[in-house]
């Protein structure tokens, strides 16, 4: 089985990594940043990809772990070149947080074109991806699904079939936002207790066995207190995935007042020039002696 990969950043190289080591054969590597591409081509071993029709050409089955909605669009109906040209008989399988009509639309593109389509939505990070730990919400044809399953356990410790196309975005859509909704609470909950002078080591060993307790303590609560915002989900990321659970809300006339305030958080970090710190870093926003700073300082 050749694999391929679309998208080499912080989740794709590693995803791709993993492979190599359990190895996979990786034959193909596309970025649009073509140093990026290079660096983990020589790595895994195969060509850092110029055209995206290459890496189908190259590849049984396609990974794509890219940025957004655009970037999706624009790997799959870019005039010229795009995954779709002679993809009859591939398999897709797209990892990126996305609004689901367009994962939607991507699946029907790939059917069209005679090739597979499957979402494998990641709710997890870089060290999951990189010791095949991922946490993988799929969706698709039923199939399709079953067909890609081997290869999704070799990345993933839970690999859950959630239904048709779509409906993992969803899933995935609202994991994010309940995350980010914590985050944010967990920042402001450390920076009151902060501006209070309570010990916050002590704080967080308090909420750790209260309600108060979350998984995103566990993993950014020491961070925010020592303010070590290394990026391994970016505030820009935090900020479009909330957007994503914000639209579907607005679609079936629903408000969400703490998504709505957690994205504003998100969007000031981005405004200020941190947004590509780690989410842990909306305490940077929060706490009294941390405001109006660039991101250089931090």
């Amino acid at each position: 089985m050749n694999i391929g990969f679309v998208g080499v950043g912080r989740m794709g190289a590693n995803m791709a990594r993993h492979l190599k080591d359990r190895q996979f054969q990786i034959t193909a590597v596309y970025d649009i940043n073509r140093a990026r591409a290079t660096s983990v081509a020589a790595e895994v071993g195969c060509a850092a990809s110029q055209h995206l029709s290459e890496v189908t050409a190259e590849s049984d089955v396609i990974f794509t772990v890219v940025t957004d909605d655009n970037a999706v669009r624009q790997i799959f109906t870019g005039a010229g070149d795009n995954l779709l040209v002679n993809a009859r008989g591939k398999l897709f399988i797209n990892c990126e947080t996305i609004s689901p009509g367009v994962e939607i639309d991507a699946a029907k593109l790939a059917h069209d074109a005679g090739a597979e389509s499957l979402e494998a939505c990641m709710a997890s990070s870089i060290t999951q991806a990189r010791d095949g730990k991922l946490y993988l919400m799929c969706g698709g044809d039923e199939k399709t699904f079953r067909k890609a399953e081997p290869i999704l356990k070799e990345l993933g410790s839970v690999v859950r079939y959630i239904g048709k196309s779509g409906e993992a975005a969803k899933v995935k859509a609202l994991v994010n936002m309940v995350m980010n909704i914590n985050t944010a609470g967990l920042a402001e909950g450390l920076a009151l207790g902060a501006a209070l002078g309570l010990d916050l080591t002590m704080l967080r060993d308090v909420f750790s066995q209260t309600g108060a307790n979350s998984r995103v303590l566990e993993t950014d609560g020491e961070d925010m207190q020592n303010r070590e915002h290394s990026c391994f989900f970016s505030a820009a990321h935090a900020a479009k995935d909330s957007g994503i659970a914000l639209e579907l809300g607005r679609s079936l006339g629903l408000d969400l007042p703490l998504a709505r305030a957690t994205k504003e958080q998100y969007d000031r970090m981005i405004t200020e020039g941190l947004g590509e710190l780690d989410k842990s870093g909306v305490a940077e926003l929060t706490f009294k002696d941390r405001h109006k700073h660039s991101g250089d300082r931090v």
